[in-house]
């Protein structure tokens, strides 16, 4: 029995869940280390998503004759540009945007109790099924009403931290670029043998895996956000280029991004006009269409084959555990997590294959 797959999977996991709980009661001694780790973690993600966007250019300059200081420098000197562009052509847009969506959040929180004010009153004359859905509607938007004004002070809050954060990601982002073929094998080169072989193609597969995602996510999400945008503005939706952007990092999240960009969209679509909500429905349904039948399928293609039941349950899960960089991450540490386990059943099979084998 102790030679069963399911004995020592389930004898790891009992092992596994001792050694957190050990863990967890002497949580003192790892505690500065926890802060160093938190304090390191975003600035390190950051770097290694501008890193995974830069390498190519950097693969091609080198493949040029472009020594490496010289590729770093034109990178860091291109993203400076684009950086400059866009802070002097659509800063100004946004900075606009954003205080007139301030100045306008009491009007608009009021606009949204006046609309569950109308709604009681005309209750009454409906059926009862749907005065029944009506209640659970008027108490959703009742909790959006009160708490629309505090979302957008927690967001530009939570906006500001993170650019001060991203002070320290171009010491990570500079640092990959100049050694990024030594992180593989300071790893590898610690084992020997077919061990070592495994280890370096486990490593190769995660970089491919996470190299695939990152960089046909990011495309997927600006080539939405243009479409977006480019949508909003021909129906005359009153902050299109601030809803395009939050829609340029809500499709990030796979599934459930475009939906959650999709609301601020239909609540400001609706205080400004209720016929808008209809474009602003047409212009989400053709982006999203365009994106499933067009974008997605050519640019991702089969590179994680996740099933959609499973990504929507890894970002549920997410969520309530960490928060949005949990909806952030899920996916990819999922992605990851799956490759180290392909490789480790794949290496079982084979030493298997070969214990068995006839001599």
């Amino acid at each position: 029995m102790t030679k069963k797959l399911w004995f020592q999977t389930g004898v790891a996991l009992l092992l596994a869940i001792l050694i957190i709980k050990y863990f967890m009661e002497i949580n003192f001694i790892f505690a500065p280390v926890a802060i160093i780790v938190k304090t390191a973690i975003l600035p390190v993600i950051f770097g290694g998503v501008l890193f995974y966007l830069a390498e190519p250019v950097q693969r091609r300059l080198e493949a040029s004759n472009v020594p490496r200081w010289g590729s770093i420098t034109i990178i860091v000197a291109c993203i400076a540009v684009i950086i400059w562009a866009f802070a002097s052509i659509i800063g100004p847009i946004i900075s606009k945007q954003v205080n007139s969506l301030i100045d306008n959040a009491p009007e608009l929180t009021e606009e949204l109790n006046e609309i569950r004010i109308n709604l009681l009153e005309q209750k009454e004359d409906l059926p009862e099924p749907v005065r029944d859905s009506l209640d659970s509607a008027l108490d959703s938007l009742q909790s959006i009403a009160v708490k629309f004004g505090l979302w957008i002070v927690q967001f530009l809050q939570s906006f500001v931290q993170a650019v001060v954060l991203l002070i320290l990601v171009p010491f990570f982002f500079i640092f990959m670029l100049k050694d990024h073929e030594k992180f593989a094998p300071l790893i590898y080169n610690l084992f020997t043998g077919e061990r070592r072989e495994w280890v370096k193609k486990t490593l190769n597969d995660i970089d491919q895996v996470l190299r695939s995602y990152i960089q046909g996510q990011l495309l997927i999400s600006t080539i939405l956000a243009s479409l977006i945008l480019i949508g909003y503005l021909a129906i005359g939706l009153e902050y299109a280029l601030l809803l395009a952007i939050f829609a340029l990092f809500m499709n990030v999240i796979p599934f459930l991004g475009p939906w959650i960009a999709f609301t601020p969209a239909v609540i400001i679509a609706y205080l400004q006009d209720p016929k808008l909500v209809i474009w602003v429905s047409i212009v989400t349904l053709a982006a999203q269409q365009m994106d499933s039948h067009l974008i997605t399928p050519n640019i991702m293609g089969k590179t994680l084959d996740i099933h959609p039941l499973t990504v929507i349950t890894l970002i549920l899960a997410a969520g309530s555990i960490a928060g949005f960089f949990g909806i952030l991450l899920a996916i990819p540490t999922y992605a990851v997590i799956k490759v180290i386990v392909i490789n480790i059943y794949e290496r079982r099979k084979e030493i298997k294959r070969a214990a068995t084998k006839s001599i």
